[in-house]
């Protein structure tokens, strides 16, 4: 009896530390499965907006210059100084709300840029197509893995180059949000 008792909880632990382990890997699974269904609830629950907002303004918008030159004078060149005060004072529109919406996270999770993923496919499929497109990938790879912080790849399909990193951070035991997506080196 007491064997048997030490076998349940060793396979229990076993069971727990596997679960524990591929967490991350599920979490991007259902947030690819979310956005192709279009489920808001579901992507809002596993993304981080906010951080993914910051992670990729940051990758998007080019980066400013250290030194910016002192503004024109209105002494020393009056029609750069008229320029200037009638410039507009909005920002431009950002680049990154393409990228965080349904359509754009979608594409995102499957290797390709928003709006240049071919679509996704829709309704209910049989199990051996279903098997057949798993099995062609692309498959996500595990680059690192932490105990809070854990990164998954996506290659592009045709173009093994690309790769989007998705990094999810753990906020409770077995729940994890997406806080970060870097884009490949050419899409910055």
């Amino acid at each position: 009896m007491r064997f048997d008792l030490f076998k349940i909880v060793i396979l229990a632990a076993l069971v727990f530390a596997l679960a524990f382990a591929s967490a991350p890997y599920f979490a991007f699974r259902a947030l690819r499965a979310a956005t192709a269904a279009e489920d808001v609830q579901a992507t809002a629950d596993l993304v981080d907006f906010p951080a993914v907002r910051k992670s990729l303004t940051g990758q998007l918008t080019p980066a400013l210059a250290s030194t910016s030159a002192e503004p024109p004078s209105i002494w020393q060149d009056p029609i750069g100084a008229f320029k200037r005060a009638i410039e507009p004072l909005a920002p431009p529109e950002p680049k990154v709300d393409r990228y965080l919406t349904l359509q754009g996270l979608s594409a995102l999770t499957r290797g390709y840029r928003p709006g240049a993923a071919p679509p996704a496919a829709r309704g209910v499929q049989p199990l051996d197509v279903k098997i057949r497109a798993a099995l062609k990938g692309p498959w996500p790879a595990v680059p690192y893995w932490g105990m809070n912080r854990a990164r998954i790849a996506v290659k592009r399909p045709g173009d093994e180059d690309r790769v989007t990193v998705f990094t999810f951070e753990r906020r409770a035991l077995f729940t994890w949000k997406l806080v970060h997506v870097q884009l490949p080196e050419g899409e910055r």
